[in-house]
This record gives C-alpha cells, sequence and structure tokens, in this order.
C-alpha cells in the first residue's frame, strides 16, 4: 500500500488514478483548442469584407433638369452593364466633386468618368477642375455641346467634347496645367443633331458608351 496525503489506495486503485489524471492534461488542451478555432471563426465572421474598388460614371443633366434626359437614358444602359452611375442636374457638380474624391481616397472608387449636357457639359469642366485640386484624377471626360467656351484643367486622362459649330455648342481649350488627350469633335455635318436632341440621339450614344467602356 503506498499512502499520498491522507488517503490509502491499493496497486489497482493508485493505476487507475494515474491514468486519470494523464488525461485531464490532454483533455484540458483538446478543450482549448477547440475554442481558439472557433474563436477565430467567430472573428472572420464578423469581420467585414474587403469592399471592392469599382468605377463610377457621374452623368450631369444641363439647365431645369428637362432638356438632358437623355443622360438618363445612357446611364440606364451602362447600369445593365454592370457599370456604377450617378445622374444629378449640373449644379450639383461641387458636391459631388467631393464626394467622388472622398470615395476614392477612401478606396472605394477605382476610375471616374464625367458626362454631361449643355450646362452639364461646362459642369464636366468645373468638376474635373475640382477633383484635380483635390488631387483625384478623372480616367475619361465627355462633354455633349457645351453652351459656353470651356478651358479643360485638372488630372484628366481623356477630354472628348462632342458640339454643334452652327448651333450653341462650344468648344473646350486646353489649360495650362492640363496634360490628357483633348479632342473637340464638331458634328455640323449631321443636320439630325441639335442642342436639345444631341443627348437623345442614339448613333451618339453608344458612341458615349463605348468611350466609357474603352476607358474602364
Amino acid at each position: 500500500m503506498k499512502v499520498y496525503g491522507n488517503k490509502a489506495f491499493t496497486g489497482g486503485n493508485f493505476s487507475a488514478r494515474s491514468r486519470l489524471l494523464r488525461f485531464y492534461p490532454l483533455h484540458a488542451i483538446a478543450l482549448a483548442l477547440l475554442l481558439l478555432t472557433l474563436s477565430i471563426g467567430t472573428a472572420a465572421a464578423q469581420s467585414p469584407t474587403p469592399t471592392k474598388a469599382r468605377d463610377h460614371v457621374y452623368l450631369l443633366r444641363g439647365a431645369f433638369n428637362i432638356f438632358s434626359l437623355g443622360m438618363d437614358e445612357i446611364a440606364e444602359k451602362l447600369e445593365r452593364m454592370g457599370v456604377s452611375t450617378t445622374v444629378a442636374n449640373h449644379a450639383s457638380w461641387s458636391s459631388l466633386a467631393d464626394e467622388a474624391a472622398a470615395e476614392y481616397k477612401a478606396g472605394r472608387l477605382r476610375n471616374i468618368i464625367l458626362v454631361g449636357h449643355s450646362s452639364g457639359a461646362m459642369a464636366v469642366t468645373d468638376m474635373a477642375a475640382r477633383l484635380g485640386q483635390l488631387g483625384v484624377p478623372v480616367k475619361l471626360a465627355i462633354g455633349l455641346d457645351p453652351t459656353s467656351r470651356e478651358v479643360a484643367s485638372g488630372n484628366v486622362g481623356r477630354y472628348i467634347n462632342y458640339y454643334i459649330a452652327n448651333g450653341m455648342g462650344n468648344t473646350v481649350v486646353r489649360g495650362k496645367q492640363f496634360n490628357g488627350v483633348l479632342q473637340n469633335v464638331d458634328l455640323e455635318r449631321n443636320t439630325e443633331l441639335g442642342h436639345f436632341n444631341i443627348d437623345k440621339n442614339q448613333a451618339l450614344q453608344q458612341q458615349v458608351i463605348r468611350e466609357i467602356r474603352a476607358a474602364l
């Protein structure tokens, strides 16, 4: 008989007790590993999935929001292609620029594209310039018949201005700080086009969409 403390055990009972004591540490380790695995799994499930940066097209209508509904048509076609869009009145360009800059710097925007008609085409120039001041590039800017002579500035990769020379439209000129590609495309020979329907012309809409898809 062996005595441990105040209790006596026979040889057989001690052997069983010894095996039981050896089992407890293994059981504790297994339980700890199980709890650790569950903790890691829970943390992984709760951690937010990183947001993938997306491309975004901002389309700016002209005055009164009623003469540039072609911007809505282009947006609908782009959305069906999986491209995110925002359609707004030209007067919103400043707040949209700040919003786009914040999204870009947060890593939620990858490429920014601007499209506008009439006063919206003028606002495209302003918005691109503002984004440039904020250190945010514009992949592509497209104007449809701006009603005043505009100066391109900002960090714009490519600026395309479609205008009607014998109507209300004007060209866009290169500013001193503009290093991108600037194209003025005169549509004067197309007698079907006028200032109030240039944005709704299906052929031109498809051309705009092709330019956007090529940029992306």
